[in-house]
């Protein structure tokens, strides 16, 4: 059973490309239960020209896209789950301490709940240097492509 992902690999499963595409690798995956990624934040970053000059910090909403894409990688290969996984929203999500350009964010991502393969939740959590980043609750939509 493959437990990692490399990038190539993780491309295989999620539609998302540059400057979208926010998980480097999977260090961890339990088949249809939860993922553990990686995304090395770097300085070369589109966003961190304009958030913040001076003072760069990675957008909240690209730490909770980073937490999704994980948990897309637990979706893409649940059997009968076939379309693109969408948000259909985020509950209790709050951030704890500010990313920054050198950082490595280890997020884990739990699925809690999935309905009819249409419908589901899931939880995750971002650590940096073993704090928490960034939590909350994941709501996705499996909708045709």
């Amino acid at each position: 059973m493959k437990t990692t992902y490399a990038a190539e690999e993780i491309h295989a499963l999620l539609p998302h490309r540059y400057p979208f595409a926010l998980v480097d690798r999977i260090i961890d995956y339990v088949p249809g239960k939860q993922a553990t990624g990686i995304k090395n934040v770097t300085f070369n970053e589109p966003h961190f020209q304009g958030h913040f000059p001076g003072h760069p910090l990675m957008p909240g909403v690209l730490i909770v896209e980073a937490m999704a894409q994980v948990g897309g990688v637990v979706l893409s290969q649940i059997e009968g789950v076939e379309g693109l996984c969408v948000f259909a929203g985020i509950d209790k999500v709050r951030f704890r301490r500010p990313v920054v350009p050198g950082d490595q964010l280890i997020m884990t991502v739990e699925l809690l709940a999935i309905k009819r393969m249409r419908f589901g939740k899931m939880r995750g959590r971002a650590e940096v240097d073993g704090q928490l980043a960034c939590e909350g609750e994941l709501m996705f939509s499996v909708v045709d492509r």
